[in-house]
């Protein structure tokens, strides 16, 4: 990790190349700092643009700033920190320059903003699940939320202008004055103590349950240790070794150090022991992903997604009838079926947490979560509790869930086929030419005129999500018994196609091949 990091402050990037700009995507901007997409350049670049955001915005109160245990977050941090602080901002930093999870900034950012007129935003140093030589950053603004695409595409321009005039006009400080200029702020503790609001504690202290929490080396590893502690539960930490290089992670499916906690092959370790366990979870490094584990093993993601939505349907009087459940248009449709059961209002948007930001944050969106493992929920009485994804009470919840129905998430989500239909869910990447990926921009409800998919009638063309009536950057097509989706990636030369049937494997099979043809057909016209 040592040259990693070498090249992090030796390595300058031309704003000129387009690769090595300042570019943010769905979770801020990521990079290598041996590609020179991502070094102190293009930090103090972005912390100073972000500067001038909230300058520009009003913002008075503080900058929550936050990092991973990547090998590079920390020198990223101490970089920000010297823009920071040369340009008088206030920030609030994890006591003992400790590192701080991603769901706690933005709780500390909503915490301080329902109190004070001077308003507060963040920055989180964190590449997420990435292997460990990535690093990333990502900014919140005040509503505690990622930054929506007018506010990161504001930064990104200003950015790349501070990258073209190489950074003559970034101002910094030593690290020692920017360390100094900083104020000390226990976003642990202050997490851990409101976390009864959102999670019924007690009743998980009551059941005795034997609880297993794996860090995967991230920032959840104090939260957890604090957590235990806190509440007196029966909590095992199963890994405290914290290393840049994550030495001790298993290979993911594809042979690469990856710490994605809803795959089975990166989450090895705690599914070895998952029989010590009546419940256990596992959190990427920046925690703002969950993967639960029990006796059946790893769920899948869409599983639980449902799970947590039935249970907290049921098991939230205090939430409005009139609150809506939020979901990403590939997750799967058994929220459609829970959520219908419930007589409640579905809001399906794009993919991208950004989305649920605005209902979380103003309250009348209970619940938003999308297919890759990522959630948040208002507290138990309605208000904002993180408007950016938490995996630590996502685990929570599914102790709480034991605990009150005495079934574990996978047992409760079994329960939930045989009252909805079994869903088979898959996605597949295909190859596709630059041609094909600019078509993807031109499709509207009419570019399908087939009348089937798979052998039943098409309900539904979608290029807007129906929540929200934003751009999907792709197409949905549905029927009664399953659907498609499809969208181009935006750094490979293939496009996804999400697919999921009610009618089981070969049907799904046989959604995916005429989802393939239909898109053969529609991406040349």
């Amino acid at each position: 990790m040592e040259a990693i990091v070498k090249a992090f402050f030796d390595e300058k990037p031309n704003a000129n190349v387009v690769k090595e700009r300042v570019t943010f995507g769905t979770s801020g901007h990521r990079g290598r700092a041996t590609e020179r997409t991502f070094n102190a350049s293009h930090i103090y670049a972005i912390t100073q643009a972000v500067v001038d955001y909230r300058a520009e915005a009003g913002y008075q109160g503080p900058l929550f700033l936050g990092f991973d245990t990547h090998a590079l977050s920390r020198p990223a941090w101490e970089c920000a920190l010297q823009v920071l602080a040369a340009n008088n901002v206030p920030v609030l930093i994890e006591k003992d320059h400790g590192y701080t999870a991603t769901p706690l900034v933005s709780h500390a950012i909503l915490q301080h903003n329902a109190s004070s007129s001077a308003l507060a935003d963040g920055l989180i140093i964190t590449p997420s699940h990435n292997p460990p030589e990535d690093g990333g950053i990502k900014y919140n603004p005040s509503h505690g939320g990622p930054a929506d695409t007018d506010a990161t595409s504001w930064i990104e321009l200003r950015a790349n202008a501070y990258l073209l005039r190489e950074l003559n006009d970034v101002s910094l400080v030593p690290n020692e004055e920017a360390i100094a200029h900083a104020q000390e702020y226990d976003f642990t503790a202050h997490y851990v103590a409101d976390l009864n609001n959102v999670v019924d504690m007690q009743v998980i202290q009551r059941a005795g349950l034997t609880l297993g929490a794996d860090p995967m080396g991230g920032t959840a590893l104090p939260v957890w240790q604090a957590i235990a502690k806190h509440y007196e539960l029966a909590l095992e930490v199963v890994n405290i070794e914290v290393d840049g290089a994550f030495a001790f992670m298993p290979p993911d499916h594809d042979g690469k150090i990856r710490m994605d906690c809803s795959s089975s092959a990166a989450m090895a370790n705690l599914l070895n022991i998952k029989d010590r366990f009546d419940v256990a979870f596992g959190n990427d490094p920046d925690a703002d992903r969950h993967g639960i584990v029990d006796a059946n093993g790893l769920m899948n993601p869409n599983h639980f997604l449902a799970v947590c939505i039935d249970y907290l349907m049921s098991h939230r009087p205090e939430w409005a009838a009139s609150l809506k459940i939020g979901k990403t248009l590939v997750s799967s449709s058994m929220i459609d079926r829970v959520v219908a059961s419930h007589e409640r209002e579905l809001y399906e948007v794009p993919v991208g947490f950004k989305w649920f930001v605005e209902g979380l944050h103003e309250g009348w969106l209970a619940f938003g979560g999308e297919e890759s493992a990522g959630a948040s929920l208002l507290t138990r009485d309605g208000k904002a509790w993180s408007t950016d994804k938490d995996g630590i009470v996502l685990c929570l919840l599914a102790a709480e869930i034991l605990a009150v129905t005495g079934k574990t998430p996978s047992t409760y989500y079994r329960e939930l086929t045989q009252r909805f239909g079994e869903p088979f869910y898959k996605r597949v990447d295909t190859a596709c030419t630059p041609e094909e990926k600019a078509a993807f921009k031109k499709l509207d409800s009419e570019s399908v005129t087939a009348q089937e998919l798979a052998g039943d009638a098409i309900t539904a063309v979608l290029v807007a999500a129906p929540g929200n009536g934003a751009s999907i950057g792709g197409i949905k097509v549905t029927t009664e018994n399953g659907w498609f989706a499809a969208r181009p990636s935006g750094t490979e030369s293939l496009y996804k196609v999400y697919a999921e049937s009610f009618k089981g494997p070969e049907h799904l099979d046989a959604l995916i091949e005429s989802a393939g043809a239909l898109l053969s057909s529609v991406l040349k016209e």
